[in-house]
């Protein structure tokens, strides 16, 4: 009985163990496998989770929170889902659920863990963000629910990871999530659970919220001030008093520095590239007044071979021919050193006005192998020493006002006032000052004392310029301004136009007036250039008017450069026609490059009119007032850098820096003659960046006269053929800092003989010591240029 009695028991307790197996599961359990159990391979690693969803609403994603493994609990780490917590030590549950201490709020009561009131929904205490039921921590940070969770996940996990980073053998595939995508997931969704019943919580005292610290009642203490990046000087704007703690006027606020890091550069007083108020970033005075100074060392080695005539006072007294020796090595070494004083606000705006000084000091020195060429004093030797000081630039300049209100008949700007939005302003400059009236410098690129009205209109897409120039006398060795004045005068004014037909391409239209009136004038060396030493070498006066247009830009791929000029006016005596001539001379170049990656190939052409009726009564060979041509080569050309003088004549060929063959005495101490032979050159160059710092260029040129005829009559040679030769050169700049502070440039070009050069440069005598023939002429130098 005993027995069946067992019997029947066991039975019905196994009857009701399987009905509870197959009854309703609790609503919290999720439905996985649990990580406990064995698991195959075909099932999922889930483990039971008791799922919670933390910021359901959240821009950044759901945050599932699972309670087993911040239980304790242990499983296998393969076990692990994405973006789950891993399961770590043992873990009280007050760490998460407590009551703030009322004495600080930062950190939890857990003086009664075993009080039911303890554990409590987090939610219950720490709200949404703005809440005013949320507490907050000593600093005043709101304890809101965001704030909450992240202080205590974030900073829990993170230590948790610096401690298994120390644990060799940790699997990294099981750190805890620290980053935002790692908890956050913007694809999960969340199906909330039945919750149980929680007791209320006890009421307890809530801290009044705060704003801030009440810095009106606050000790004041001094608010430190970071020191600038620059070279900053020391400031003349006085702050006032610190009046309350966590503000500080500060009244300089070109001053206004930054906390120490080690990715700002500090500025020095000899370091030009950072700020430095020597150039310009920080105010000298006030908050508007700002400093420049620039100090510049240029030096020039130039060796080279030109034609010279050789006369009675010959270094080799035993030759008789008309041809020297023309080697030559010539060095020039400037100092300058530029102040500038301007009223502004640095780069946001134009200057109100500006005071600019340049004192220059120039030494150079020469050594020919021919007596007569330093001096006129054949005494001199051959060999010069000379030095200069000059003020090359000293002028003020003033902002007059905004264009539309300085000139009404133009439109724009508001209607009251006229001002303008686009800051397009108009200004006026007095003084010595540079100016270069077109792209290339074809008519006048000079400094000069004069005064010069300039500014723009329509956002920049215009600008122009009006000048007036009172022209001072130079020194003839440095080529430097003399405070004497020279009896001549110049009109200048021009309009560029941007965009013109095509974007990118600029045409400007010029007008220049030159009214070079008689004088006589002796150079330095004591030569005779005004009049040339030429004909009757009768004093003259030249009045010229100069039309042009000109263009630069580029149009589509195609890079392009032009010019043409038409010159008008009356020569009171011409020395080469030996009486008054009328002018009609022209003048056109145009030049064409491509860019291909990191090489430039161009190709130009220029072309002066020559006279061919010296004559006549007109003269029709095309002259410059003051040029300094960047055209076909430049410097990298031997016509265009060297004075090559006209053998047995007190006139040069071609001057330096020009490409016209204008039989001038000189191109800054003579004056222009309208009476000579003209031009054709036919150039192609290439430039290629071998490196960032590091620049090649080649250049060719073909030269030939338009007219001989002016050479004929000078020189009394008939049937002097045109051309004058092949000309090339090639040179290198180099730029080590990647910058223009420093610049170091070289080039050596030569001059082949054209059948028209080695007609006016070869003998024809059939004597004793005769018969030499032109030899290839070349130029080689080397120009350092640092600047600071």
């Amino acid at each position: 009985m005993t027995r069946k009695r067992l019997k029947s028991a066991i039975i019905a307790l196994s009857i009701l163990a399987a009905a509870a197996s197959l009854g309703p599961q609790p609503v919290t359990r999720a439905l996985e496998h649990s990580a406990m159990q064995p698991v195959n391979a075909d099932e999922s690693l889930q483990p039971p989770r008791l799922a919670m969803g933390l910021d359901v609403a959240g821009k950044r994603g759901l945050v599932l929170f699972h309670h087993e493994p911040h239980e304790g609990r242990r499983f296998r780490p393969e076990a692990l889902p994405r973006f789950l917590n891993r399961p770590s030590e043992s873990s009280a549950c007050v760490q998460c659920h407590h009551r703030n201490n009322t004495d600080d709020p930062s950190k939890p009561d857990v003086t009664d863990v075993t009080n039911r009131l303890q554990f409590q929904k987090c939610g219950n205490c720490h709200r949404s963000e703005g809440d005013p039921k949320n507490f907050f921590d000593r600093d005043d940070y709101e304890l809101s629910s965001r704030e909450a969770y992240h202080r205590l996940c974030v900073g829990c996990h993170m230590a948790e990871r610096k401690r298994l980073g120390e644990i060799a053998s940790a699997d990294r595939r099981a750190l805890p999530p620290v980053r935002c995508a790692e908890c956050h997931d913007r694809e999960g969704k969340f199906e909330p659970v039945a919750e149980a019943p929680l007791p209320e919580p006890a009421v307890q005292q809530t801290r009044p919220r705060r704003v801030g610290p009440d810095l009106e009642r606050a000790e004041v203490f001094p608010t430190p001030v970071d020191p600038t990046n620059g070279y900053a000087g020391r400031s003349t704007v006085d702050s006032p008093p610190q009046e309350k703690a966590g503000a500080r006027t500060m009244a300089d606020r070109w001053r206004i520095g930054f906390p120490p890091d080690q990715r700002y550069q500090k500025g020095g007083l000899l370091n030009p590239y950072n700020q430095n108020v020597l150039k310009g970033d920080y105010p000298i005075f006030g908050q508007n007044n700002f400093l420049v100074l620039t100090a510049e060392s240029e030096s020039l080695v130039n060796a080279k071979r030109i034609p010279v005539p050789s006369n009675v006072a010959s270094q080799r007294p035993a030759s008789s021919e008309f041809f020297g020796r023309g080697g030559q090595l010539a060095f020039s070494q400037y100092f300058v050193i530029t102040a500038e004083l301007f009223h502004g606000d640095t780069a946001f705006k134009p200057i109100d006005w500006r005071i600019h000084i340049t004192p220059v000091f120039n030494v150079n020195y020469l050594h020919t192998q021919e007596n007569g060429l330093v001096n006129a004093d054949v005494r001199r030797g051959n060999t010069r020493t000379d030095a200069y000081i000059s003020l090359q630039e000293a002028f003020g300049e003033i902002r007059l006002g905004d264009t539309t209100r300085i000139l009404p008949f133009l439109k724009g700007g508001r209607p009251a006032d006229k001002k303008n939005a686009y800051f397009d302003t108009t200004s006026i400059r007095v003084g010595i000052q540079p100016f270069i009236s077109d792209f290339r410098g074809f008519i006048f690129s000079d400094t000069n004392l004069g005064v010069r009205a300039f500014g723009n209109y329509k956002n920049n897409r215009y600008q122009f310029n009006s000048a007036y120039f009172y022209m001072l006398e130079k020194d003839t060795n440095s080529e430097l301004n003399t405070p004497h004045f020279r009896n001549q005068t110049v009109l200048i004014a021009n309009l560029f136009r941007q965009d013109t037909k095509w974007k990118g391409y600029t045409a400007q239209f010029s007008f220049h007036y030159n009214d070079d009136r008689p004088s006589r004038h002796f150079d330095q060396n004591r030569f005779l250039v005004r009049p040339a030493l030429i004909g009757d070498f009768t004093q003259h006066g030249i009045k010229a008017s100069y039309l042009g247009w000109t263009g630069d830009g580029h149009i589509g791929r195609m890079n392009i450069s032009h010019a043409f000029y038409e010159v008008l006016g009356t020569d009171s005596h011409n020395p080469i026609a030996g009486r008054k001539v009328d002018i009609n001379a022209q003048m056109a170049a145009a030049e064409v490059s491509l860019d291909r990656d990191w090489l430039r190939f161009k190709g130009s052409f220029f072309w002066a009119s020559g006279d061919k009726k010296p004559f006549d009564g007109t003269a029709r060979g095309f002259d410059s007032i003051l040029d300094h041509q960047e055209f076909a080569g430049g410097a990298f050309s031997f016509w265009n850098s060297q004075a090559i003088p006209l053998t047995n004549t007190a006139v040069l060929l071609t001057t330096p820096g020009s490409l016209l063959p204008s039989l001038r005495s000189s191109k800054i101490e003579g004056q222009s003659n309208f009476v000579n032979p003209g031009i054709f050159v036919y150039n192609l160059g290439a430039e290629a960046e071998l490196k960032p710092k590091l620049r090649a260029i080649l250049n060719v040129n073909y030269s030939l006269f338009h007219h001989t005829e002016p050479l004929s009559e000078m020189l009394f040679q008939p049937n002097i053929r045109k051309p004058i030769g092949l000309d090339y050169g090639v040179g290198v700049l180099y730029r080590p800092f990647l910058s223009e502070n420093w610049i170091v440039s070289a080039g050596f070009s030569s001059l082949v003989p054209g059948t028209g050069f080695r007609d006016i440069y070869s003998s024809n005598c059939n004597g004793q010591a005769c018969g030499a023939e032109s030899k290839i002429l070349f130029s080689a130098f080397v120009k350092l240029k640092f600047t600071y």
